[in-house]
């Protein structure tokens, strides 16, 4: 790195281009010794010219930056900037997340869900409730099934058939009690609630919390466009007001459920050209829409129900799972699949789901506060103090949360020497290959190299993870800018450039 000389200007004529000194006090103020320690252009110093450069780009001259790169070979800091300061992380919170849940849980954790009874079979009839538990389990959905969303409903009929019962007489009751009820993360925003990303919190899930739409033009013009749900169920009530529009129209859609219910509105407009379009939009009340679902299954299956679904809030039921009977289960994948959904995907359900399982198992109560003090007490394991974090979910979905670039480097350069390293490092998403990063950094030395998550809410950007250089060293990286206002592909071009060239970075050259 160049540093200011303070030198005579006879001395800095000579030895600017090639020497540093620095001036030292001897106990005698009047006597001044002159150190001048020589030093060559090196391929770092020169790497890290360059990345002074990139980070003062003048669009984000209202904004700030923070960065912090290392080679986890030598301990070396390739370079440093505001690494100490504190930034909304957005998702690179799933990093912390992950890492504590294979740390604390392991790769191979499963979680089980289980249908239970409190009632016995006579001539085909089950005289008694059958009993959904649900485990924190965010993996009943088509994502491990082929895409077939009710699957695992389908395997519980069949084993309910496989017993002799073609009716129940009784309800069919969810249980969550594993989790509380905050459904939501602290410091979410209201106006997210209908998408996707901001899908409730639940003890028993079914299909990400969400329905999944797709909606096609209709036949001509002005007509109202065609709707189409996965699951085909009653539980939601869909208002569609999409119309129809000229082909060289373009096709724009937006839903809003009405907050407290399953009433979901459908606006806007459809082009002829478009084959379809797809979203997934949350529900209300998972538990309940969880044995919705499952109460239809069992019906197109044959079985008879004489109840109804039923969250056991709504009830005044205590059921004893000890003198229950068992009359169906699924089993989820391993722990080291569930994070590849959560860091390829940067799916925040998933992350929500394992960071309640924490606070539950480790904390005894699966709450937010409880899971907080979980993650933070392993992060105290790895160096980073408790009360230097902010953290306030497990998706980064919150912009509460507050880390600093040198916390992700921590967290970076511990689990590199874990034993679970791999499981960590290979559900990463892959420059250019797949994940978050699939269309970025490609036809460069960082497609197939960079590993590494992405991180998005409103004005913040953030990626991390690790890259290999030309030599074969790996390091580590952190970056993070917050209050920008440029576009989120500007953002993006900065860190992609900074990956490349770090991919492309040699000592000896």
């Amino acid at each position: 790195m160049k540093r200011n000389l303070i030198l005579l200007p006879l001395l800095l004529y000579f030895y600017s281009c090639a020497s540093a000194q620095k001036v030292v006090e001897s106990e005698t103020p009047s006597e001044i010794k002159t150190e001048i320690s020589y030093f060559e252009e090196t391929s770092l110093s020169r790497l890290r010219d360059e990345l002074n450069q990139i980070f003062s780009d003048p669009n984000f001259s209202n904004a700030y930056w923070g960065v912090v790169i290392q080679s986890l070979e030598t301990g070396e800091y390739f370079y440093r900037l505001n690494e100490h300061k504190s930034f909304i992380p957005a998702s690179n919170m799933k990093l912390f997340t992950t890492a504590v849940a294979l740390i604390k849980l392991g790769p191979d954790f499963k979680y089980k869900t289980s249908v239970y009874t409190d009632g016995e079979i006579k001539n085909g009839v089950l005289n008694g409730n059958l009993f959904v538990r649900g485990s924190g389990d965010p993996t009943i959905s088509g994502r491990f099934n082929n895409g077939d969303v009710i699957k695992t409903f389908k395997d519980w009929a069949d084993s309910l058939k496989n017993l002799g019962i073609r009716e129940i007489n009784g309800d069919i009751v969810g249980d969550d009690n594993y989790f509380d009820d905050q459904y939501m993360g602290t410091g979410w925003a209201w106006d997210d609630e209908t998408y996707w990303y901001s899908a409730h919190i639940s003890a028993l899930s079914f299909n990400d919390n969400c329905v999944d739409f797709e909606i096609r033009p209709g036949k001509k013009i002005g007509d109202t466009a065609i709707v189409l749900l996965t699951p085909n169920t009653s539980y939601v009530k869909v208002v569609n007001r999409v119309l129809t529009v000229h082909r060289d129209s373009t096709t724009q859609i937006d839903f809003f459920r009405i907050p407290g219910t399953n009433i979901i509105n459908i606006f806007g407009r459809i082009s002829l050209k478009t084959g379809s379009y797809k979203e997934s939009i949350s529900i209300h009340n998972p538990t309940l829409y969880t044995v919705t679902v499952f109460k239809e299954v069992l019906e197109s299956k044959g079985i008879k129900v004489n109840g109804k679904p039923i969250d056991i809030d709504d009830t005044n039921l205590s059921p004893n799972y000890d003198e229950m009977k068992v009359l169906a289960s699924y089993e989820s994948p391993p722990l080291s699949e569930i994070i590849k959904v959560i860091n390829k995907r940067s799916q925040n359900f998933y992350a929500e789901q394992v960071f309640r399982t924490l606070g539950k198992i480790f904390g005894g109560e699966g709450s937010t506060q409880k899971s907080v003090e979980v993650v933070k007490n392993a992060l105290a394991q790895m160096g980073i103090a408790p009360e230097s974090i902010s953290i306030y979910d497990g998706s980064g979905l919150s912009r509460l949360n507050l880390v600093t670039p040198f916390q992700i480097l921590t967290l970076l350069n511990y689990m590199y020497r874990q034993e679970y390293f791999s499981y960590f490092y290979e559900s990463l998403p892959i420059a250019g290959v797949d994940g978050t990063l699939e269309t970025r950094m490609r036809k460069t030395k960082a497609q197939g190299n960079v590993r590494a998550k992405t991180g998005y809410v409103q004005y913040t950007r953030s990626l991390s993870g690790y890259v290999k250089t030309l030599d074969g060293e790996i390091v580590a990286f952190a970056m993070m800018v917050n209050n920008y206002l440029v576009p989120v592909s500007t953002a993006n071009m900065v860190q992609d450039i900074v990956c490349q060239r770090l991919a492309n970075f040699s000592r000896t050259k």
